[in-house]
C-alpha cells in the first residue's frame, strides 16, 4: 500500500530559533498546512540548533569520491549529506524561515544548501545547462528585514536560483521589511505578511 500522507519541511535559520520573526512565520504556516493536510507531517530543520558543518576540502572529495573506494569518515560526510536530500525528496511542500543578515542570507543556510548540491544527486548538466532533479514540489520562503530592499534584492534572487537549479521552480516570495524601523513599521509589515501566509497554506 503506498504511503500518501502529505509532507512539509519546515528549515528555519533565524540565530533566535522560535522567538525570531520568520521562526513564528513559518509556524504559521506550518499550522495552517495541518489544519489544510489532516493526518498531514510537519518535519524541522532547524539550522540553528543544529548547524550544518561548513564545507571544507575533506567534505566536498568525499562527494566526489568513488563509492567502492571511500573511507568511513567520507562515507558518514556522504550519509550526512543524503539525509538532509531525503528529507526534502519526501516533502511536498517546503516552507523556509530566511532573515536578512548582513544584505544575504544567514551562514547556516548557505552552508546548508553546499550540501544539498551534489552533482548526480539534486542536479545534472545536459547538453542544455544544468537540470535540477528535485522536482514535483512546491515551496514558500518568507523572509524578514529590518530595512526596506525590495522584492528584486539579491537575497531573493540568490534563494530561487538556488532553488530553480535543484529543479523546485514553485516558489512562492513573502517579504515582511521594515522590522527596525518603529513599532509600526513592524507591525503593519507581519499583519501583511500573516496575510498572505493564510492565503498561500
Amino acid at each position: 500500500m503506498t504511503n500518501t500522507t502529505r509532507k512539509l519541511l519546515k528549515i528555519q535559520t533565524s540565530l533566535f530559533q522560535n522567538d525570531g520573526q520568520s521562526t513564528q512565520l513559518i509556524n504559521q504556516f506550518a499550522d495552517r498546512w495541518l489544519t489544510a493536510n489532516p493526518g498531514g507531517e510537519v518535519v524541522t530543520r532547524d539550522l540553528a540548533a543544529n548547524p550544518v558543518p561548513h564545507l571544507d576540502l575533506a567534505r566536498f572529495q568525499a562527494f566526489t569520491s568513488d563509492p567502492a573506494e571511500r573511507t568511513p569518515e567520507q562515507q558518514a560526510v556522504v550519509d550526512f549529506s543524503d539525509n538532509l536530500i531525503e528529507e526534502i525528496k519526501a516533502a511536498d511542500t517546503l516552507v523556509l524561515g530566511i532573515p536578512m543578515y548582513n544584505f544575504s542570507v544567514p551562514s547556516s543556510l548557505h552552508t546548508y544548501f553546499d550540501h544539498i548540491a551534489r552533482a548526480g544527486v539534486t542536479f545534472r548538466y545536459t547538453e542544455n545547462g544544468p537540470q535540477g532533479l528535485l522536482t514535483g514540489k512546491r515551496a514558500t520562503v518568507i523572509i524578514t528585514r529590518g530595512g526596506l530592499y525590495g522584492e528584486d534584492h539579491a537575497q531573493t534572487r540568490f534563494i530561487r536560483q538556488f532553488l530553480g537549479f535543484i529543479g523546485i521552480e514553485e516558489v512562492e516570495f513573502i517579504h515582511a521589511e521594515g522590522l527596525a524601523m518603529g513599532d509600526q513599521s513592524r507591525d503593519a509589515a507581519l499583519n501583511t505578511a500573516r496575510e498572505q501566509l493564510a492565503q498561500l497554506a
